[in-house]
This record gives structure tokens, sequence and C-alpha cells, in this order.
């Protein structure tokens, strides 16, 4: 089966329009939706080509399964969503991808039935690992505190070091930015200015941190909504998570596997992109406005994300259910 494109009509929705313009300019959302479908809106239809193949489900956090919140320590999910993941999970192999530490996001979903890849994917555990890494250093066998075995995969090892150095540079450099926050993601940094009040501060934070990133060449610099984000220059990301972790629970060379990615921000259409090499799956993009994806279907909020969640469990009780 070919990757999945979005259909090309939609009973609620305006004929498919491109993305931009003939002046480049973003069409209307109604516009947008021609061309990215709400998932919601055709989960029949998607349902039906899943029908009898192996989902796997894979979420972003931050803005898919809570919302886009000022102080980033207090992006809680509801309960709800909470428990509409835990269900997901029990019918499908389902993994958190997230640009926080792995530990961070554990904390924030408290679920031991997922799978998580922290760091944009640069900290992964999972029982088995992957054979096309285990004779390298970056990944480990270990034994978690339940006596469990698992396999650490960590590509960017090597960096941790200089990555807290870089941290220490940005809280002495950054302190008179009042409403910014340095948040360590351990394999990762992450420079948060939803809270810096005028655009002038923002922009002399933009300054100092290429102006401190200069001495640091193996590192990049990347935006995010209302963020920067420092990453170790190593070729990963969360698309090369999600080939990892197929491949870790042993769907890399199924055809009859279909992953599903879930996410709102730049660094998810990593995965989006995979999903369209691999050639099948449901890349869905989670935005209330019109912007370039990947992304075939969409979402317009983590609202949205809940009532898919529950729709994608509902949907794999009910053949179960009618059989009794």
């Amino acid at each position: 089966m070919g990757y999945l494109s979005p259909p090309s009509t939609h009973s609620n929705m305006k004929s498919i329009s491109p993305t931009k313009d003939e002046k480049g300019e973003l069409c209307s959302y109604d516009s947008w939706l021609g061309k990215h479908p709400s998932a919601l809106d055709n989960f029949e239809e998607v349902m039906n080509i899943a029908e009898g193949k192996e989902i796997v489900v894979f979420l972003d956090y931050d803005g898919t399964l809570s919302p886009i919140v000022d102080d980033p320590d207090q992006a809680y999910m509801s309960d709800a969503m909470r428990s509409a993941v835990r269900e997901v999970a029990y019918c499908f192999p389902t993994a958190i991808v997230s640009g926080r530490s792995k530990d961070k996001v554990y904390e924030f979903v408290k679920l031991r039935n997922v799978y998580y890849a922290g760091s944009h994917g640069m900290d992964i555990s999972t029982p088995l690992g992957s054979s096309k890494y285990e004779d390298q250093k970056h990944q480990i066998k270990a034994v978690d505190e339940k006596g469990n075995h698992v396999v650490h995969f960590h590509p960017a090892t090597d960096f941790l070091p200089t990555i807290q150095e870089i941290i220490k540079v940005l809280k002495e450099k950054t302190t008179r930015i009042k409403g910014s926050i340095i948040e360590d993601n351990m394999f990762c940094v992450t420079i948060h200015y939803r809270r810096v009040k005028n655009d002038e501060d923002v922009d002399v934070l933009r300054e100092i941190v290429k102006s401190i990133m200069k001495g640091y060449p193996n590192f990049n610099i990347s935006g995010g909504r209302k963020v920067m984000e420092i990453r170790p220059n190593v070729n990963w990301d969360k698309g090369r998570a999600v080939g990892y972790l197929l491949e870790s629970l042993g769907f890399d060379n199924s055809n009859n596997v279909l992953p599903m990615y879930l996410g709102d921000d730049k660094t998810d259409e990593d995965a989006f992109k995979v999903i369209r090499q691999i050639g099948r799956g449901f890349p869905i993009i989670v935005s209330s406005i019109a912007k370039d994806t990947e992304a075939s279907y969409s979402l317009r909020d983590p609202a949205d994300v809940l009532t898919f969640l529950i729709r994608l469990a509902k949907w794999k009780k009910e053949p179960v259910t009618e059989n009794k």
C-alpha cells in the first residue's frame, strides 16, 4: 500500500486549494483544510484504510497532549487526556516523542504502558533496543528499578558536558531578560520567551543566544513556538526516533504496519517526512492556523486530539465487543 493521501473532496470543506496563493501568502484555514482535512471529520475513511493493519501511535507532548502554556513547568495534561492515552496504549503500541527530557515527560504523563523518547529522540528507552545500533556505544543495556531489562539509546552522549556548560553560560547572560526561561532537556537546551513582554527584549535575547553559540560550532539553533532550541550537531531528530522505535518494536520490515504521528511543531515535521518516506501511515498536524506542513491530515487543538484518541481506542475495541 502506498502513502495515504487525504481524500480529494470532503462534504464539509471547500475544494482543495494550494497552501499558498499566487502571491506566496498562506490561504485561509478553510482552504488549508482542503489539503490537510480533519482527521476527525474523515475518521471513518481513515480507519477503513487501517482495517486489518497494525497501527503504531506516536504522540508529541506540548501543544498536542497538553496546551501551550506560559510556564513550561505547568504544561500538565488533563486527567481525561491521560485516560485516553492509556486506553490507546492498551490497544496499540504507543510512544511519546518530545523535545522535553524523557524523565520530565514521564513526570507529566505518568503512564507505564507507553514508550518515551525525549530530547527530540536523543533519549530513548525500549525493552530490546535496535539491532542496527547494538554494536555502538550509544546503545546501552541496563536494568530498571523494577528489575526489567531495558536498552537506553543516547546518540549525543559525548555532548553532555558541553551542554551543561552552555546552560550555565546562558543562565548567566540572560538574567536581565525578564520572563526568559532556560530549560535543561538533557541532550538539548530550550530557551523560552513566551513570557518576555516586549519584542525588543525578544530580539536582544536572540542576539545573546546567537552570540554565545558562535563559540560552540558543534551545536545548532532552531526555532519553535515562542522558543529557541539548541541541539548538538548529530544526525538525529524525531523522524529518526520514529524509525528507531519501529525497528526496536519489530515493525520496521512489516508492510502491514501503519505509523500514526500527531504533532504540532516544526520538529514534528521530521517525523511526518519519515512517514512519507515509509510510504504508508498517517502524519497528523495539530494546528488551528494554516501553515506549511508535510502532514496529510489535521486536528485543530489538544481538545480535538482527545476526541480523536477516544474514538481510536473505541474503534479498536468495537469489533471485539460485537463478537461477544
